[in-house]
């Protein structure tokens, strides 16, 4: 058999491209609202871990430690088969909130470690020049933050997408899934998985590309 009928045999007969299609949307709708949430999570604790209140601070601290300490994996499989297994909540809905734990914690940290390398002089030297605390965060703290941490947040963005590979555990059917499910059925697996990596990798650079065409934009 011929390359190319083999890569129809695998990609294309019986709607093979279809049912990949189906599962990355699946992987890009979990990828995306896990980063909205737990970008939104991730920096109200980090507002707690740099705070003064010292019970929060406590509390944020020790999740953050759990979570990044813990396998995502693992984090999947107790919340859907454990906390949430009576609760009747949709595999995805149950991913999300997963990724969304998950990533929170990644960018606490992320946003702490920006904001200790801030030039702190110049926050001060907003405030002495009449600046309030809020036009002092969003004209010079903001800024400097945004432009520190955004290298590591794209490297979180892709981590995300990569973690979403293992909802297949919870009878998810993502890209990950479909590949394997083509892989046994065409018995090439082979090229089904490579292929599927490839469309990792696609994911991956398009993230870059988006940050490095906001970079050049900006610059302009």
């Amino acid at each position: 058999m011929e390359f190319t009928e083999l890569l129809y045999k695998i990609f294309l007969k019986d709607g093979g491209w279809l049912t990949i299609l189906n599962g990355l949307r699946v992987t890009v709708e979990i990828s995306a609202l896990s980063l909205l949430f737990g970008t939104l999570f991730g920096s109200l604790l980090c507002f707690f871990r740099v705070g003064k209140f010292t019970p929060l601070k406590i509390v944020a601290q020790v999740y953050i430690s759990i979570i990044r300490g813990s396998p995502v994996l693992m984090l999947l499989m107790l919340l859907f088969y454990g906390v949430f297994a009576r609760q009747g909540l949709s595999p995805e809905l149950v991913a999300v909130v997963t990724f969304s734990m998950h990533t929170a914690a990644h960018v606490a940290e992320l946003l702490r470690a920006s904001l200790m390398a801030l030039d702190v002089g110049q926050v001060e030297a907003a405030r002495t020049l009449g600046f309030s605390k809020l036009q002092a965060f969003k004209l010079v703290t903001l800024p400097q933050l945004v432009r520190i941490a955004k290298p590591v947040y794209q490297s979180t963005i892709v981590n995300l997408i990569q973690w979403t590979s293992v909802v297949g555990y919870v009878t998810i059917t993502d890209l990950t899934r479909v590949i394997n499910n083509i892989a046994s059925r065409t018995m090439q697996p082979m090229i089904t998985i490579t292929g599927g990596m490839i469309i990792y990798l696609a994911l991956s650079y398009l993230v870059y590309g988006l940050f490095n065409w906001s970079d050049r934009r900006r610059g302009q």
